[in-house]
């Protein structure tokens, strides 16, 4: 990803992680009832997770954004396209929103703009993502992009934050079908 890569949004701005969002991290991902949704967050989640995961993003030249509310200046989440393959158009990826920022679409407006992104600037014809089965919150925001259902990986993941195994069901988007 492009370091200078700022995507914004009416209360949001979509940027590359760095290390003064290391307390904002740990505030949203010390919390199993955000990690318990994720595959690959520990819970607890500490400091030193937090810098591993900015430093791994950093070196990485990953597409991982920090989402930041424009009204407080705080890191509220984060989102991120996964496996980019810009010669076959496809991409994956997910989001996280700290608890206490839940319930006032925030997640929905990154999410939206990580699409338009992903379509628009990168070019991209297809992403896909994936949920677990209780996560119906995620399901619907989907949805309500235009995902369809595709499939499940059963026992796809041993979820680092609550130790469960996971089935990972997976929803697609073609460009054509986005709803913007």
């Amino acid at each position: 990803m492009n370091k200078d890569v700022i995507i914004e949004t009416e209360r949001l701005i979509l940027r590359q992680w760095n290390m003064n969002d290391i307390d904002d991290i740990v505030e949203g991902l010390n919390n199993i009832n955000v990690t318990k949704w994720l595959a690959g967050a520990p819970f607890p989640y500490t400091i030193e997770d937090a810098k591993h995961f900015v430093q791994k993003t950093i070196d990485n030249d990953l597409y991982n954004f920090a989402i930041i509310l424009k009204s407080e200046n705080k890191a509220i989440g984060g989102t991120q396209l996964t496996n980019v393959d810009l010669f076959n158009g496809t991409a994956g990826g997910g989001i996280w929103i700290n608890e206490k920022y839940q319930g006032y679409g925030y997640g929905s407006e990154a999410f939206g703009a990580r699409i338009k992104y992903a379509f628009e600037v990168l070019g991209l014809r297809r992403l896909e993502n994936g949920y677990f089965k209780e996560n119906e919150k995620s399901h619907k925001m989907q949805l309500k992009f235009g995902y369809k259902d595709e499939g499940i990986k059963r026992k796809k993941f041993v979820s680092r934050g609550s130790g469960k195994i996971e089935d990972e069901y997976i929803t697609g988007l073609l460009k054509e079908e986005w709803i913007k």
